[in-house]
């Protein structure tokens, strides 16, 4: 009977849609797509003659988004958990991507992007984080235990991230994407359980190198 009970309970908590998170996610992207427009009109008028060819693009991967976004949070987390080393791996191997010839492409002096027909440019990265996310949802929740421990619960997620972030900084030079992917990763790590005072004391001790070096370089 409390088998049954606790199916239910766990039934309708699968079923249930949580419109705070959507409506959220709405504003936060209406927000988005008003400073695009609002940045972008100039510069598009000026190439295209019209000052929403920008704007319109954005709007697309928008709704495609909201669709993906609608369809996936219809599927039982427990199958991405499945999933995980894949997610993993497949997030490197989108990285390394761009330096696949007539693929790849370079802007700016940054080799970032990947040429595809439908949406003409894609970051490699923004799918990178997704696939970081599964990866790691999985891995704080099988190791829940250990979280306390400075090597499997601080050192040990760390170093499992670092071949992302190595590709990101040596190949791509992308900054902002490995700094939000660190910083996406350590929430999620601190809400897991992961003590924060491993991450202040080895904050401390990388602001006291970084000082230094640049002591010594000035």
């Amino acid at each position: 009977m409390a088998q049954k009970k606790q199916a239910s309970r766990e039934k309708i908590a699968y079923k249930s849609f949580d419109f705070i998170l959507f409506i959220t996610v709405l504003i936060l992207l209406a927000l988005g797509i008003t400073m695009v427009l609002s940045a972008s009109s100039p510069s598009s008028l000026a190439t295209t003659g019209s000052s929403y060819t920008y704007v319109l693009k954005q709007l697309l991967s928008a709704a495609i988004g909201i669709i993906a976004m609608i369809v996936l949070s219809k599927i039982d987390y427990r199958i991405y958990a499945k999933f995980h080393k894949i997610a993993y791996f497949t997030s490197i191997f989108v990285l390394l991507l761009v330096l696949v010839p007539g693929l790849g492409r370079t802007v700016n002096g940054a080799r970032r992007w990947i040429n595809l027909p439908i949406v003409s440019s894609f970051q490699p990265s923004e799918l990178t984080k997704i696939g970081l996310i599964v990866f790691y949802a999985y891995f704080l929740t099988k190791h829940k235990d250990e979280l306390k421990n400075i090597w499997k619960g601080f050192l040990k997620p760390f170093l499992i991230l670092a071949p992302v972030i190595l590709v990101l900084l040596g190949i791509q030079t992308h900054l902002s994407a490995s700094v939000i992917i660190i910083l996406v990763v350590s929430v999620m790590m601190i809400v897991a359980g992961s003590r924060i005072a491993h991450f202040v004391t080895f904050g401390s001790i990388g602001r006291s190198w970084i000082n230094r070096r640049n002591v010594r370089t000035c």
